[in-house]
């Protein structure tokens, strides 16, 4: 499918992508994936004289790179990241996919988780090398990062680099330099089966969960409070899902119990299984018949960029520029950022919409704000690549 939209238009761009279906199929049985809208994007790049490559990042689920300007010349190189892939529909108020305009804004899903954002930064990109931008710029439109990041794993592996990266996620024009880390743990609590009279026999599993139970309430409420970040605050652990029990008149035999722990910059996985691994030695000390095994499950690190670092003095200069308020906050979600910091390539968050309208069930982004970030992103890239 062929869309022609004037060179640098962000708004149309935005009604364009918003308007094919790019449900990650990981999430939505059926869903056709991220194929659809990175062709249409190649299209409209291509004749808007970038030079574009598709790469999947699993099967039939491309990437899309996409580069302006010369690499060869002096001035620093700058990639815009973003993800095509939007969630499932289900329970939506309003057309997913309609790109429907009324009272300033434009409503679908993914128009601002992250449609919008895609559409400003390759509006920036391509008005930036109109104005002379001396380095490269890299649009890199990725698959998968509503589920694994695959898209972004696969963009690192294939070498692609940049002197800075800019992920524009919707941060409502805030510069985010930060935001916290997950760690996914599992934890088998063993009992011993035996009949509901036999307290002499039985070990009650689900018990001695609730024995941990406790112990992680209080080291969320006494000790993670005690570590924090000028950007993002403290830290946080809590019980996502808990499975156990055979029969009412019997003893349990086992006590699954999943948690999910918020870790903030110099907080790593490995820290996070010792500390509930610590918790559980501590009630076996008083309780010889607590049993329990802890393993890791999944794992995104935190990211950070200095607060004064030139990515995000840049960033400030250009919404000064635009006479736009200048605000630093950090991130409530994880983003593919922090795999970018991990590879050697500083990236911060910056973009229209609101994140809390993410896979909600109203979404929509200020079509004002699509043009304001194009205006700033696109201030920044040819300051970065002079």
């Amino acid at each position: 499918m062929t869309t022609s939209i004037a060179p640098g238009d962000a708004r149309a761009l935005t009604r364009a992508l918003v308007r094919v279906d790019s449900r990650n199929p990981t999430l939505a049985a059926g869903a056709p994936g991220e194929g659809p809208c990175a062709e249409v994007l190649r299209g409209i790049l291509t004749a808007w004289g970038f030079r574009v490559e598709l790469h999947d990042a699993a099967p039939g689920r491309p990437n899309l790179v996409a580069r302006i300007g010369a690499a060869a010349q002096a001035g620093r190189s700058l990639m815009f990241n973003g993800h095509l892939d939007v969630v499932g529909v289900e329970g939506m108020i309003h057309p997913p996919f309609s790109a429907e305009e009324r009272d300033g804004r434009l409503y679908g899903r993914g128009s601002a988780d992250m449609k919008g954002g895609i559409a400003a930064m390759c509006a920036a990109a391509w008005r930036a090398a109109q104005a002379g931008a001396r380095g490269e710029i890299i649009i890199a439109a990725v698959a998968d990062e509503e589920y694994e990041s695959l898209g972004t794993r696969t963009l690192l592996e294939r070498g692609v680099r940049a002197d800075a990266c800019v992920v524009t996620e919707p941060t409502r024009l805030s510069i985010m330099p930060a935001h916290r880390g997950f760690v996914w743990l599992e934890v088998d609590v063993a009992g011993r089966a035996a009949h509901g009279s036999r307290w002499d026999i039985g070990v009650d599993a689900i018990r001695h969960a609730g024995l941990l139970l406790a112990e992680l309430d209080a080291y969320d409420a006494e000790v993670l409070p005690a570590r924090t970040h000028p950007l993002l605050g403290r830290g946080s652990l809590h019980a996502s899902l808990i499975h156990g029990g055979i029969g009412m008149s019997t003893y349990p035999d086992r006590c699954v119990l999943k948690l999910e722990r918020r870790t903030i910059p110099g907080e790593s996985a490995a820290d996070a299984l010792e500390e509930v691994k610590r918790l559980c030695d501590r009630i076996r000390a008083r309780r010889a018949s607590f049993a329990a095994d802890v393993r890791l499950l999944v794992t995104q690190g935190p990211s950070d960029v200095a607060v004064d670092s030139p990515l995000v003095q840049g960033l400030g200069e250009a919404l000064r520029e635009r006479g736009e308020a200048v605000t630093v906050e950090g991130m409530s979600a994880w983003t593919d950022a922090a795999l970018l910091n991990d590879a050697g390539i500083p990236a911060v968050c910056f973009g229209p919409g609101d994140i809390s309208l993410a896979h909600a069930a109203e979404e929509y982004i200020s079509l004002d704000e699509i043009d304001r970030a194009a205006a700033v992103l696109a201030s920044f890239a040819s300051r970065w690549c002079a």
